[in-house]
C-alpha cells in the first residue's frame, strides 16, 4: 500500500486515537527508519524509548528466528525456560527479589497498584494500621488502563473516562512540604517516576526521593517507582533510582525490555511479594517464550557491548551540546535529563510544534511533550556524529525561527536574533 492508501483505509477502519505524521515506514537500519520511498530518518525517539538497540539488530533478529521455530506461546499454567532466566537477570540488576511478567508498562503498573492494596490488606490482617490511599505526583504519567490513568495527573487523560479509580491524591512535584503534609498511615503507597517522562523529563530531587523512602518505611507503605521509560539502561544505569542510591519496594519496567516485542515486568521485594498467592493475579500472554527470549538477548547485548557506559558518554555529550545551543538561543529555557533521556524546554508551545515539524522536514524524528519540552529518547547505539547532525539542525531551525519572528515583529529584516 502507498501512504495515501494506508491513510484512507485507516480513516475508515481504525478508532481515532493517534494524530499520525504523514510517513509510511517500511524498515529500519541501526538508528535510522526508512520510508516507502527509501528516504532515511534519524530516529531520536526510538519508538518512544522502545528500540534500545535500534533497528535490524542481529541479536534480536537471530533470537526471534530461533525462538519462533521452537515455541512462541505456552500457557502460564506450565513452565518454559525464559521466565526464570530473565527473572534472574532482572533481579540481579534491579536489586529486587521477585518478578511478575506482563505485556506492557501499563499492565505492569496495574500489577504494582494491586500489589500495594493487597500488601496493605495483609498488614491490616497482622494488626497494623494502614489504609488504601495512593499518593502520586503532579505531572505524572503511568499509562492508559483504569488504575494507571487514575494515578496519572493530567486531566485530559483522566476526565473523559470518569469516574476513575478512587483513593488517589496528587502531590506537587518535588515539593517535600506537600509530601509531608499529605502522607499518613492512610497511604498504602507513594508512586513516583525517578525521572518523569511524559511530564517533561523531570528528575526527582534527592531530598524528595529520600523523604518518600523514609515515610513509607515508617508505616509499612510501599515506595513504587515507575521505570518504564527511564529503566533498562537509558540513563546509564539499569534503573533511574540507582542514581539516587535508593531501593524501592516495587518497580516497573517495559519499553526497551524486549527490543520492540511487547513485554512488561513488575519487580518487588520479598516483603511485598508476601501479599500475592496463586489466583490473585495473572496474564494470558505476559512473559511468553518469544518475548522472554528477546529480552534476555537485549539485556545480554546491553551488557556485552558496554551500552550503559556508552549511554552515559554519548548522553553526556548530547546534553553538553544542547546546553551550548541554549546559550545561543534564548528560546531554550532549560536542558535536563540523564544518559540518553534528555529534554530541551522551550519558551512556547508554538515553537515546540514548529521544531518537531522542522526536524521532520530534515529527516530527524523527535517529539514535544508537555507542550513545550523537546524530548530525546534515541537508541543506545547512537554515536556523537548523530548528535552533531541533530544539533546542527536544531541550531538552524532556532536561528531561522528567530529571524522570521524578528522580521514579523519589526515589519522589516533587521530585527536582532535572540541569543
Amino acid at each position: 500500500m502507498t501512504l495515501e492508501t494506508v491513510k484512507a483505509t485507516e480513516s475508515k477502519l481504525l478508532l481515532e486515537t493517534y494524530e499520525r505524521n504523514p510517513l509510511l515506514f517500511e524498515r529500519g537500519e541501526g538508528v535510522y527508519l526508512i520510508d516507502e520511498n527509501g528516504e532515511r530518518y534519524l530516529d531520536l525517539l526510538s519508538g518512544i524509548g522502545v528500540n534500545a538497540l535500534g533497528y535490524g539488530h542481529a541479536a534480536i533478529e537471530e533470537t526471534i528466528a530461533r525462538q519462533s521455530k521452537a515455541l512462541i506461546h505456552t500457557s502460564n499454567l506450565y513452565f518454559h525456560n525464559g521466565q526464570a532466566e530473565l527473572a534472574l537477570r532482572l533481579t540481579q540488576r534491579t536489586g529486587l527479589d521477585r518478578v511478575f511478567f506482563a505485556n506492557t508498562g501499563t499492565e505492569a503498573w496495574e500489577a504494582a497498584l494491586k500489589l500495594a492494596r493487597a500488601h496493605a490488606g495483609l498488614l491490616r490482617s497482622e494488626g497494623k494500621s494502614i489504609g488504601t490511599k495512593f499518593l502520586a505526583l503532579e505531572q505524572s504519567f503511568h499509562g492508559r488502563t483504569y488504575g494507571s490513568v487514575s494515578t496519572t495527573h493530567k486531566a485530559k487523560y483522566r476526565e473523559p473516562f470518569g469516574p476513575v479509580v478512587p483513593g488517589v491524591e496528587f502531590v506537587r512535584f518535588n515539593d517535600v512540604a506537600d509530601l509531608l503534609a499529605k502522607f499518613s498511615n492512610k497511604v498504602c503507597a507513594i508512586l513516583v517516576e525517578s525521572i518523569q517522562g511524559e511530564g517533561g523529563i523531570r528528575p526527582l530531587t534527592q531530598e524528595f526521593f529520600e523523604t518518600a523512602r523514609a515515610l513509607t518505611e515508617s508505616t509499612g507503605a510501599l515506595l513504587i517507582v515507575d521505570e518504564i521509560q527511564a529503566g533498562m539502561g537509558r540513563t546509564g544505569k539499569w534503573c533511574g533510582y540507582q542514581h539516587y542510591g535508593i531501593l524501592p519496594d516495587v518497580t516497573t519496567l517495559a519499553k526497551p525490555l524486549a527490543g520492540g516485542i511487547p513485554l512488561g515486568a513488575m519487580l518487588c521485594t520479598e516483603e511485598a511479594a508476601r501479599a500475592i498467592h496463586p489466583g490473585m493475579h495473572g496474564t494470558t500472554f505476559g512473559g511468553g517464550p518469544l518475548a522472554c527470549a528477546v529480552a534476555i538477548a537485549v539485556v545480554d547485548t546491553i551488557e556485552r557491548d558496554g551500552l550503559l557506559a556508552h549511554a552515559t558518554e554519548v548522553g553526556g555529550y548530547f546534553q553538553e551540546q544542547l546546553r551550548t545551543l541554549a546559550k545561543r538561543h534564548d528560546a531554550i529555557v532549560d536542558v535536563r535529563g540523564k544518559g540518553l533521556m534528555l529534554a530541551a524546554e522551550l519558551d512556547s508551545a508554538e515553537l515546540g510544534k514548529h521544531v518537531v515539524r522542522a526536524m521532520l522536514d530534515r529527516h530527524i524524528l523527535i517529539n514535544c511533550t508537555s507542550d513545550t519540552v523537546l524530548r530525546f529518547l534515541p537508541p543506545y547505539i547512537l554515536v556523537k556524529e548523530h548528535v552533531d547532525l541533530a544539533i546542527a539542525a536544531l541550531d538552524e531551525i532556532f536561528t531561522e525561527y528567530a529571524n522570521t519572528h524578528a522580521v514579523s515583529s519589526t515589519g522589516h529584516a533587521g530585527g536582532q536574533v535572540r541569543g
